[in-house]
């Protein structure tokens, strides 16, 4: 799995904090983003955020490359509807070689990871055994597995990836997407610091 955070807000604290602040104020948001230091900039998120705030930091947005991620993934990411999704085209992008997630449990078991293997194989041998037979890409595909390699561009507002964290970080969350929702946190942690450090993030 590769996560790479390839685009966001500039200073998103900050830029939140002076949002927050401009609701009260009778000076506009580029002044008073000047004005700001590090101390108030986490007394005013803390506080806005503690008090269920959580329109203000839809102010900051981040993009991710996401990329050797099963489609079993993003068939669950995909229902965290406020975000912007483009995702690979197995219609076409011809799959040339096979590339997929194997699941922890099943690499633990050496009889089954075989048999998962063996089938694996055998689904990209039809898959190549279709095409040659000129079959087109886009009914070929049917018969490649949700365990498929794939990538995804992501892009999610600081509030939707709140919710995303708290839901995906948890130790409910399906193992893949909460791997990948820790890697996304981990990212934006370094940008936003203030905004992502909060103790609902991975509550069980």
């Amino acid at each position: 799995m590769k996560v790479v955070l390839i685009k966001y807000t500039p200073d998103p604290d900050k830029v939140c904090a002076a949002a927050a602040l401009s609701c009260h104020s009778d000076k506009p948001c580029d002044e008073i983003i000047n004005t700001l230091t590090k101390e108030k900039t986490k007394q005013i998120l803390k506080n806005t955020i503690n008090k269920g705030h959580h329109s203000v930091i839809e102010h900051a947005s981040f993009t991710f490359s996401i990329s050797e991620v099963s489609r079993s993934l993003t068939h669950q990411l995909v229902r965290h509807r406020i975000a912007s999704y483009s995702q690979q085209s197995q219609r076409y992008v011809r799959l040339e070689k096979p590339a997929f997630v194997t699941p922890p449990t099943i690499e633990k078991d050496n009889v089954s990871l075989i048999y998962y293997q063996k089938f694996m194989d055998s689904a990209w041998n039809l898959y190549k055994s279709l095409i040659k037979r000129k079959i087109p890409v886009e009914d070929a595909r049917f018969v490649l597995p949700n365990a498929t390699y794939t990538n995804i561009t992501i892009t999610m507002n600081a509030r939707e990836l709140l919710h995303f964290f708290y839901l995906r970080c948890s130790k409910e969350a399906q193992w893949e997407i909460r791997e990948l929702a820790n890697k996304m946190l981990k990212e934006v942690k370094k940008i936003a610091p203030i905004i992502f450090n909060t103790s609902i993030i991975g509550k069980d």
